[in-house]
C-alpha cells in the first residue's frame, strides 16, 4: 500500500431563514490558501474526533455561533480541491436561529450572512457544496 497522506476536513453550510428568504453563513479567510476569500466555516478533523463534532467545533471557533447538531450532506474529495494537499471534506448542513449573529474569530477575518442569491465567489469547491445544500434543503432554491 502506498504511503500517502490524506487529510479529513469538514465544512458546514449554515442556513438562516428570515422573512421568507434564506441566508448562508460565510467566513472570510484570514490565511492562505485563499486568503481574504469567502468560504464555508470548517477545518481539519482532529485525530480522535467525530466529524459532526468537528463541524460544530469549527463553526463555533470561527463564527461564535453554537449549534447542537447538523446533518451530513455529502463527501467532497476530488484531487486538487485544496492546494495544501489531498483532502477529503465531509460537508454538513445546519439551521441557525434568526438571532444568530456571527463574530469572526480563530482563522476567520470576517463572518457574515449572505442572501443565497447574492453569494460571492467562494474558495475551494464551496460553490459546489453550497449549490448541493441549497437544492437539497431549501424548498425555494432562490431563497
Amino acid at each position: 500500500m502506498p504511503d500517502q497522506k490524506i487529510f479529513v476536513t469538514v465544512d458546514t453550510v449554515v442556513f438562516k431563514l428570515k422573512d421568507n428568504t434564506a441566508e448562508i453563513l460565510l467566513i472570510q479567510r484570514k490565511n492562505d490558501p485563499f486568503k481574504n476569500h469567502w468560504a464555508l466555516p470548517g477545518g481539519f478533523v482532529e485525530q480522535e474526533e467525530d466529524p459532526e463534532i468537528a463541524a460544530l467545533r469549527e463553526l463555533k471557533e470561527e463564527t461564535g455561533i453554537e449549534m447542537t447538531s447538523c446533518e451530513q450532506l455529502h463527501t467532497f474529495g476530488k484531487p486538487g480541491r485544496d492546494p495544501r494537499g489531498r483532502t477529503i471534506s465531509i460537508a454538513f448542513v445546519g439551521f441557525a436561529t434568526i438571532d444568530a449573529y456571527p463574530k469572526a474569530a480563530d482563522d476567520a477575518k470576517d463572518a457574515r450572512w449572505f442572501l443565497i442569491k447574492e453569494l460571492p465567489e467562494l474558495a475551494f469547491d464551496h460553490n459546489e457544496i453550497t449549490t448541493l445544500a441549497i437544492s437539497r434543503f431549501l424548498s425555494d432554491p432562490l431563497g
